[in-house]
Parts: structure tokens; sequence; C-alpha cells
């Protein structure tokens, strides 16, 4: 499954490499250099996943991720750190769906919780379909 996802880290080198690899799985990426900017697109397209960096300037990936969850809280978020063991990140301390340690191999990491989170990701169905099935089931009972 492809997704729009949404790159935050204030280092270009290194969404540019993370932009790189997704894009060729055929996800639609957008990148934002800060917190502060993710915010303004997040409020302003709509994602499936966001991948965010933990250390960056005036808004760390947790504050970022709290505040993503305000607006959407099934947001879908994977952070990546290089301090994942030295500061003890993990999914219930970041609030994050999964957390990669930058490492050699963060990008096949980064691969595989993203291909996994998307494919967890429930499709919503629409409206009426469910209208119609609560319906079925109350005439049935």
């Amino acid at each position: 499954m492809h997704g729009r996802i949404l790159l935050v880290d204030d280092n270009v080198s290194g969404s540019t490499a993370r932009k790189t690899v997704l894009e060729e799985l055929g996800h639609k990426i957008h990148v934002a250099s800060s917190g502060a900017d993710a915010l303004e697109q997040f409020a302003l397209h709509k994602y499936d996943l966001v991948v965010t960096d933990y250390r960056m300037p005036r808004m760390d990936g947790v504050e970022l991720i709290v505040r993503l969850r305000k607006q959407a809280p099934d947001i879908l978020v994977v952070m990546v750190s290089g301090f994942v063991d030295t500061l003890g990140l993990n999914e219930s301390s970041t609030g994050a769906d999964a957390v990669i340690q930058k490492s050699a191999n963060e990008v096949t990491h980064l691969v595989r919780a993203v291909s996994r989170l998307l494919r967890r990701k429930p499709a919503k169905k629409p409206a009426a379909a469910d209208g119609r099935q609560v319906k079925a089931k109350r005439q049935a009972g």
C-alpha cells in the first residue's frame, strides 16, 4: 500500500535519503524542516503517516507527536533518532507507533515499519455502508 507521508527532520541530508527511498517504493512524500513547519503542512494536507526525527530545535519529536495526535488521534507516526538507546526512547515513552535507531540499517527498518503500519491502517468505510450494515443487523436481530 502506498501512502502520503510527511517527513520531518531539520537535517536536510537525513530527510533527503529517507525521501528518496520512500519515493522509490511509490509513496508520496512531503518534507518539513521543523516541528512548526510540519504542523502547518499537516493542517493543510492529509497524510497517512508521519516520520519524524527526535532531536530538532524548538520542538522535539515527542512534542510534535503530541500536537499531531490532538489534530488526528489515529495518525501513524514513526520516530527516528540517534539516541534511542541512550535516552531509552520507545513506543510508549514517545507516543510513536514505531521507533527506529539511526544506524547503517536505518533505511531497512524504516521501510519495514512504514510498510507494516500502512498495511495495518484500517480502511475507512463510507458512512452510507456503515448505516446499511447497522440497519441490516437490527433487522436480522
